[in-house]
């Protein structure tokens, strides 16, 4: 490898720039120079809901043009950001140990979702999101939401909203936890497929730093977030709904094993189709397609929604 140093490729926003300094961090400590290089997105710039700019591929385009020109050598992304198709010339080198996925809420007086008044406002950006919320029969009033971390606390601090709903990860890397009130149960609300990981992408060609960027990659985490994007993958050619799914790796009778929880609703909460499945790490990918296609068989492509593409998260 060259002596160089490494430049890595980064969305300039508090959160992107708190992970790529992690994996920063963790490349330093092998003994590689890193450099952080700022790529302005279009998610970055627009303020519009994703749905209407794109989906989550607008974080992702501009570094991935970024890679193939050779301005930078790497390039950290949120992998719920990714697009599930892979990128020609590009590959994931390594996907580190996942945070928490879960979804949290942050709301006003300390109170917890069950603690809402009927009519409450929670703020929140997210199709998948919206429509488990409203699954819950709650009552309460989701109204859309986009910004950074910041921007969307200070909806709650300032009484815009009573409460929103966040990844619980990305408040971690902030060091904002103090903000949660409630972390969400999963057999409420299931996070996003691969929401909480890293993705850590190269050049296909650069070999040398594939195989350097491999000892960050966790095997447990990469297993599972292959089961839950494959999973999208698979519903994303037959199903417009939003889509939930949370995979963990967990020591079963013949040694770790792979439990797999997934999630097709409507956007307006009326219909909602959850599955699980076990499997081994090893068969993954398999357990997701199945998985998916059993979703499918039991209606989840007629399953009406307005929110587009099941993808679009954030």
């Amino acid at each position: 490898m060259t002596t160089a140093p490494l430049q890595l490729g980064t969305r300039g926003s508090t959160l992107a720039l708190a992970q790529a300094g992690y994996v920063q961090e963790r490349l330093r400590s092998l003994g590689h120079e890193v450099e952080l290089v700022r790529i302005q997105t279009t998610g970055d710039v627009s303020t519009a809901p994703l749905e209407s700019i794109g989906g989550t591929g607008v974080f992702v385009t501009a570094l991935r043009e970024a890679l193939l020109d050779g301005r930078v050598d790497l390039a950290v992304h949120s992998l719920k950001d990714l697009p599930t198709a892979p990128a020609d010339g590009l590959v994931v080198a390594a996907i580190p140990e996942r945070e928490d996925p879960r979804d949290v809420l942050c709301a006003r007086d300390g109170l917890k979702l069950s603690d809402l008044p009927a009519g409450a406002r929670v703020g929140t950006g997210s199709p998948r999101r919206e429509a488990q919320l409203r699954a819950l029969g709650l009552g309460i009033e989701i109204v859309g939401l986009r910004g950074n971390v910041d921007t969307r606390l200070g909806k709650v601090a300032d009484g815009t909203l009573d409460a929103v709903v966040l990844a619980r990860a990305g408040l971690a890397r902030l060091g904002r936890l103090d903000s949660v009130t409630e972390a969400l149960d999963p057999m409420q609300v299931l996070p996003a497929p691969g929401q909480g990981a890293l993705a850590v992408e190269c050049r296909t060609a650069d070999t040398a730093l594939v195989e350097a960027l491999s000892a960050l990659d966790d095997a447990a985490t990469r297993a599972a977030v292959t089961a839950e994007r494959t999973l999208l993958a698979v519903l994303e050619a037959g199903c417009t709904a939003p889509v939930g799914a949370y995979a963990e790796a967990a020591e079963g009778e013949e040694g770790l094993e792979l439990y797999i929880r997934a999630v097709v609703a409507s956007r307006d909460g009326s219909v909602s189709i959850r599955k699980s499945a076990t499997g081994s790490l090893g068969g993954a990918e398999q357990i997701g397609r199945d998985l998916a296609l059993e979703l499918l068989a039991d209606g989840a492509g007629a399953v009406v929604d307005a929110g587009g593409p099941a993808s679009k998260e954030e």
